[in-house]
């Protein structure tokens, strides 16, 4: 196949906010040993990438500083020893940086197809939100049919993500956002019970929709005061799932409780993992997840698309919060 020289990618020029974003003609990457080279669709735009971007989360050592965590697209090249995708194959990709472009090197093991409903750029959305999703929520946080599950940030492309896994799963989900908008999208994609919390005391409200027994898995991406008071909400035996922190991660709190109802508090970060133990994550997702995206049983909700050009609106919008669902950037080839 045949594959240009060059391509426009956007990068940022420092840290600092959307205004260091600027898009950039730079040469199209050759894909080594493992890996393939995707004529990218679209990208997703991620809460990482915004804290790259100002400084805070840094690509691992020999990675490329182009920002952009996944993609879809078509394999156009692939590197020595690669046998599956193939060349012409429509994938989507979980990737360690690079997204942000029109072509993006990815190791093949981390590429899953297109699920049959989807359009490239709904695919695109996938891989960083339902990896992060998966491994959290049911292998560190063992979230099991028939549990109860309370995520924060619902309407945010990972809280939207989580409330359908669970529900497909056979869990019980409850959810807080911002607004009434967003808690009726909350509501709209399964969840049992959506909370304001800028109107309610979402402790006060999940023990009484739980009679007092609290809910078996939190996921949360704040962090600071909310980590007290989502151990006060788990039940004996509860997992507090932590995978970002949008307040301090530097909390003072009596644990005494966590010992007293046998609560566990996890978490993790996936870009720097090896690419071994996240094709243990796309094999599951693969096996379990990808069924139920074939048959439109889950879906990634996609709020807004930008092009490449307008990669700096995409990080705005991202850090307004104004957003329910996934925020994409498409390679529109003019």
């Amino acid at each position: 196949m045949t594959v240009p020289a060059s391509m426009r990618q956007a990068r940022f020029d420092g840290a600092g906010g959307p205004e260091v974003i600027r898009v950039e003609t730079a040469p199209v990457p050759t894909p080594g040993p493992g890996q393939v080279l995707i004529e990218v669709a679209a990208a997703g735009v991620n809460r990482p990438d915004c804290l790259q971007r100002a400084g805070n989360y840094p690509p691992p050592p020999g990675a490329s500083n182009i920002p952009g965590l996944e993609v879809a697209g078509t394999v156009v090249a692939v590197g020595e020893g690669v046998t599956s995708p193939q060349l012409g194959e429509k994938v989507c990709a979980l990737v360690i940086s690079g997204g942000y472009a029109e072509y993006c090197v990815a190791d093949a093991p981390l590429c899953l197809p297109v699920p049959a409903p989807l359009s490239l750029t709904e695919a695109a959305g996938l891989p960083e939100t339902y990896f992060t999703v998966y491994d959290n929520l049911f292998t560190r946080g063992r979230l099991r049919e028939g549990e109860t599950l309370l995520v924060h940030g619902g309407s945010s492309g990972i809280g939207s993500t989580a409330i359908q896994l669970a529900k497909a799963f056979g869990a019980a989900v409850y959810a807080t956002a911002g607004s009434q908008e967003k808690c009726d999208f909350c509501l709209g994609l399964g969840a049992d019970a959506a909370i304001n919390y800028r109107e309610k005391d979402f402790v006060a409200e999940v023990k009484a929709l739980t009679g007092g027994r609290g809910v078996d898995v939190v996921l949360d991406m704040v962090g600071g005061p909310y980590i007290a008071r989502n151990l006060s909400v788990l039940a004996v035996e509860g997992r507090l799932v932590q995978i970002a922190f949008l307040q301090t991660s530097k909390v003072e709190i009596d644990l005494m409780p966590l010992m007293l109802k046998r609560q566990t508090i996890t978490g993790s970060t996936l870009r720097a993992r090896s690419v071994a133990l996240k094709k243990a994550i796309a094999d599951e997702l693969r096996a379990k997840v990808w069924p139920l995206l074939d048959a439109g049983k889950v879906r990634p909700i996609v709020h807004a698309t930008f092009p490449l050009a307008e990669t700096r609106a995409a990080h705005e919008l991202m850090e307004s919060s104004a957003h329910q669902g996934k925020i994409m950037l498409e390679m529109r080839r003019d």
